[in-house]
């Protein structure tokens, strides 16, 4: 049987009309009238809406109702908070989220860092709010009207102000905590690859340890960990291939296992009318493992140059980027070079659980040798720039492409 909802919309009009009483009515003088006042009925609005529009969410039994065709100018009847919308990953969610009618709650620190965000979405569809991790107040204004809320916070390196404890547990803890009190339905944390309690990195640990954090005050969360992320604007093939040489620690031997940022976006969208996603932990990464000095040997044939490589010893480089950490933005730190010699591997889940990849959310993820060009090719030389490519990597593949932003 299908289930039809109609809703009616009527408006009733008082009009004046002029009624001749004699004469004929195409002759305006000699003749009489009355004006009288009568209501009339007018239809503006009838749209009928069937069971597939209706959606209940399992956990709060909240109902969603979507109406319109589909695409950036219909409601999906889902509101969405994404902290951390102003960073690499976060712009892709949200333009992947108001793409398809998603309203999104967009807070921000900085007014001028989220203004790019507006334009992702349709009119009134992207709603910004300024707020402060440490201010609970502003947490609640965020996410009290959403179903769904995304934190993607995190930091590269400490400041004074927000350190790894107080941003990657403290912060993540203080969200989830508002987010139950508050009867939202879904919450999805942003982890990393490879985080772990007893790891040499600071970094790492705090990852853990939020994930602990945020898994005791909300019991159904979605936990993601992502490897390195690839893009435009990533801090991962920017930083390695802009300088004139090569700096290597641990030989080049560490594996890493790179991942598209348009793949793991694609992911966090899928997972907001997933519900099968509850409560489970996902590891996003690359198909295959590539050593530093593959990924170097990569980015010299996409850029048609060799350049100088050489080896940092572990000791020596840490003593190195303890001096750039007092820099405003330091290029390097102790911690990416403690992460730099920590291989990608596959974990488990906080409960022991298998944890999930990309394929139990359906995408198969883009191939790093095909992609790696669309950040890569900016640093050629002007001779080559548009020269096309002598090998398989980097050569242009159809269809493993995005054009979507």
């Amino acid at each position: 049987m299908l289930l039809a909802i109609n809703y009616n919309y009527t408006v009733y009009l008082e009009v004046l009309v002029f009624e001749v009483l004699e004469g004929d009515a195409s002759v305006g003088v000699g003749h009489f009238g009355v004006i009288t006042c009568k209501t009339i009925c007018v239809p503006i609005y009838n749209q009928k809406r069937f069971a597939h529009d209706l959606i209940i969410r399992k956990k709060t039994g909240k109902p969603i109702i979507k109406y319109g065709p589909g695409g950036r100018s219909s409601v999906s009847g889902h509101i969405a908070t994404v902290f951390g919308c102003t960073g690499f990953l976060g712009r892709y969610v949200v333009s992947k989220l108001a793409k398809h009618g998603t309203q999104v709650v967009v807070p921000y620190r900085d007014e001028d860092s989220k203004r790019h965000l507006k334009v992702t979405g349709d009119l009134g569809q992207i709603v910004s709010t300024e707020f402060d991790l440490r201010n609970e107040q502003n947490i609640i204004e965020a996410v009290r009207h959403s179903d769904i809320v995304y934190n993607l916070i995190g930091r590269d390196y400490e400041t004074k102000n927000f350190t790894f404890e107080k941003v990657h547990i403290e912060g993540a803890e203080r969200i989830a905590k508002i987010c139950k009190e508050l009867g939202v339905s879904r919450l999805v944390h942003m982890s990393a690859l490879n985080a772990d309690v007893n790891s040499p990195s600071k970094f790492l640990q705090s990852k853990a340890l939020g994930e602990i954090a945020v898994k005791k005050q909300f019991p159904d969360v979605t936990i993601v960990r992502p490897g390195y992320m690839y893009g435009s604007e990533d801090r991962f093939l920017n930083r390695l291939s802009v300088f004139s040489y090569e700096l290597m620690v641990n030989h080049g031997e560490t594996l890493f296992r790179p991942v598209n940022v348009l793949d793991v976006a694609t992911a966090l969208e899928i997972m907001l009318k997933d519900e099968t996603t509850i409560s489970s932990t996902y590891e996003l990464c690359g198909t295959k493992a590539f050593s530093i000095e593959e990924i170097y040997d990569i980015i010299d044939d996409i850029m048609l140059r060799k350049r100088t490589r050489i080896n940092v010893p572990k000791p020596i480089a840490l003593a190195i980027t303890k001096l750039l950490a007092y820099l405003p933005w330091p290029y390097l730190t102790p911690e990416d070079i403690e992460r730099y010699c920590i291989s990608d591997k596959s974990g488990k889940g906080i409960m022991g659980e298998i944890v999930k990849t990309f394929g139990d959310l359906g995408i198969q993820p883009l191939e790093f040798e095909d992609t790696a060009i669309h950040v890569v090719r900016r640093f050629r030389s002007n001779i080559y720039f548009n020269q096309p490519m002598d090998k398989n990597v980097g050569r242009v593949k159809k269809g493993v492409y995005y054009v979507e932003y």
